[in-house]
């Protein structure tokens, strides 16, 4: 089973990924990890962090002379900012550290410090913020890109667009070839395909930071040369459809998902939602005559792109802060403000990216298993004749 895991704090030494399951022989470049990380630090409207790290990964276990040997894989990415913090987060306490503390002591409205300070009997959140921030998908990123590089071995891609932000939104069909010029570009606005939409997105930003004010909004991920079948209908944890909402949901302030087009559909009637079935006798192929499902028909991928969409609230910390509780005096005071981002879209693509590749690199392995790439290969290709002799 492929599985991952992350570890460390927003402002701690470092950030720590394991994958575990990963078959022998897939190719893998730094360089690529590093470009996901730089693409995940992108976008207008991000905040002074991002000024001080320069994220690179370092893989410390399970790869070697650039492949995968088998083994879980370990990686590194470094905080820059942990030379402002050694003090304030030390391992081990020392004589006056008290002094050194930087409580948060007034919960953020929509941040996990109030029930997480609760939960773990904390005094104030300061534990519970630095875990539960996203500078943690930092190593999810960089786990994903390790998947994209699995899939990309055949033929799979995953990419993403940012179809609204606040009011504005953009409703243009997207061609794949259009998302990989777009995740090409050195410069990254709010990674809208449409640039007329894009403009309009950039004004309701410019908006929140004049009101010390934050931004959501929707991104959706493109998975482009699946097969036909990875997931299953048999079982409730098996449906693909219910792990990618997990996976996505599970990503900081993302309060929804939507695979395909479930909103419109469910406004509609079954009529004018189903996508029809056709046959092309020439190439011996099924065909159909939209993708309304976004690529998933009970549970399974069904050969066409996969759509799936991130609705992503505004980040919690405001510079004009909601009210709250002081928790030591129990009294009303402003929420704390730590140092943020106005609007994480584009980088929540890059996230979303991460996790879908993740789950499809396990629903793949699921269904071809293999120790090594090759053996992989040799499974997969002969389901793939088993396809096309249906």
């Amino acid at each position: 089973m492929l599985r991952f895991e992350t570890a460390g704090e927003s402002h701690g030494e470092c950030l720590v990924a394991t994958l575990t399951g990963m078959p022998a022989g897939v190719p893998i470049r730094l360089e690529t990890i590093n470009h996901e990380l730089w693409r995940r630090q992108q976008g207008f409207g991000r905040g002074g962090r991002m000024k001080i790290e320069t994220d690179t990964v370092r893989v410390v276990a399970g790869v070697r002379h650039s492949k995968t040997i088998g083994a879980p894989i370990a990686m590194i990415v470094e905080n820059r900012d942990w030379k402002n913090w050694t003090e304030t987060l030390p391992v081990e306490d020392f004589e006056g550290s008290g002094e050194k503390r930087k409580p948060v002591d007034r919960p953020r409205p929509g941040h996990a410090d109030l029930a997480g300070a609760i939960k773990h009997d904390f005094a104030d959140a300061r534990y519970v913020l630095e875990r539960a921030s996203a500078r943690e998908t930092t190593a999810r990123v960089a786990v994903g890109a390790v998947a994209k590089q699995f899939l990309a071995e055949f033929g799979i891609g995953v990419l993403s667009h940012v179809i609204q932000c606040g009011p504005e939104k953009s409703d243009r069909v997207v061609a794949w070839e259009e998302l990989t010029a777009l995740a090409a570009r050195k410069e990254v606005l709010l990674g809208c395909v449409d640039s007329d939409a894009e403009l309009r997105m950039k004004a309701v930003v410019d908006h929140a930071y004049r009101t010390g004010d934050t931004v959501g909004g929707v991104f959706e991920v493109v998975a482009h040369g699946l097969p036909i079948g990875l997931g299953s209908h048999a079982t409730w944890d098996s449906r693909l459809d219910g792990r990618l909402a997990q996976a996505i949901v599970s990503m900081q302030a993302v309060k929804g998902v939507e695979i395909g087009f479930a909103s419109d559909g469910a406004a509609n009637y079954g009529s004018k939602v189903q996508d029809t079935i056709g046959y092309d006798k020439e190439e011996r192929r099924f065909t159909r005559g939209a993708n309304r499902a976004g690529g998933l028909e009970g549970g399974m991928t069904n050969g066409q792109n996969l759509l799936v969409r991130g609705l992503l609230k505004p980040i919690s910390t405001l510079r004009r802060p909601l009210e709250s509780v002081d928790l030591k005096t129990r009294e009303s005071a402003l929420a704390a403000y730590e140092r943020s981002d106005v609007c994480v879209l584009p980088a929540a693509g890059v996230i979303g990216e991460a996790m879908t590749a993740i789950v499809l690199a396990q629903a793949f392995l699921d269904k071809f298993g293999g120790d090594s790439l090759r053996e992989t290969r040799r499974n997969y290709e002969g389901y793939l004749e088993q396809v096309r002799n249906y």
